[in-house]
């Protein structure tokens, strides 16, 4: 048996409750967690996780813009002095980004800042569905995107996260 609770649960939680558990399922964003609250009861998972994705979509402009802003860089100055969240440092762990050669550190930081300046955010990939050589080379791909493109993609990506993060804490009743 799991420790993942199931969505009855997730229905039944006391609001700070709720809070704390999916207060970070969209990176440093508890405010996602207190708006989707109020859309209780969900009747599974993937409604769980699609009143997430509506919380996003709904977003203006400057809301997408700063959820992008509110995760780390990739490989980065966070990672380096073990201040990244739980997640994330798990997230980038699994993707390889803990042991990387010096020459794969200096590939994605040198992009990571190349990207962060022309677009104004991180670059944002589900770390967990990527590996070290994939996350590179969308690094130089996604460079050529334009800005509103990016914030598309970014936004897709988060979703992607949260997603998994969500699975993490309930399971599925299939």
């Amino acid at each position: 048996m799991s420790g993942l609770i199931n969505i009855s649960e997730v229905n039944s939680m006391k609001e700070n409750e709720f809070h704390r558990v999916f207060g970070n399922v969209i990176e440093l964003c508890e405010s996602a967690a207190v708006s989707v609250k109020d859309t209780r009861p969900f009747k599974d998972l993937p409604d769980l996780c699609a009143a997430f994705n509506k919380y996003l979509d709904d977003l203006n402009l400057e809301g997408k813009i700063e959820i992008l802003k509110s995760h780390p860089d990739l490989a980065g100055r966070l990672a380096a002095r073990n201040e990244l969240t739980r997640e994330s440092a798990n997230e980038q762990r699994s993707a390889g980004l803990t042991d990387l050669t010096l020459e794969q550190k200096s590939i994605i930081e040198a992009n990571n800042e190349r990207y962060k300046t022309k677009f104004g955010f991180p670059f944002i990939i589900c770390a967990r569905e990527n590996k070290v050589q994939s996350i590179i080379e969308g690094l130089q791909s996604r460079y050529n995107n334009s800005r509103e493109q990016e914030i598309i993609t970014g936004i897709n990506e988060v979703k992607k996260i949260c997603r998994l993060r969500i699975l993490d804490i309930v399971r599925s009743e299939e």
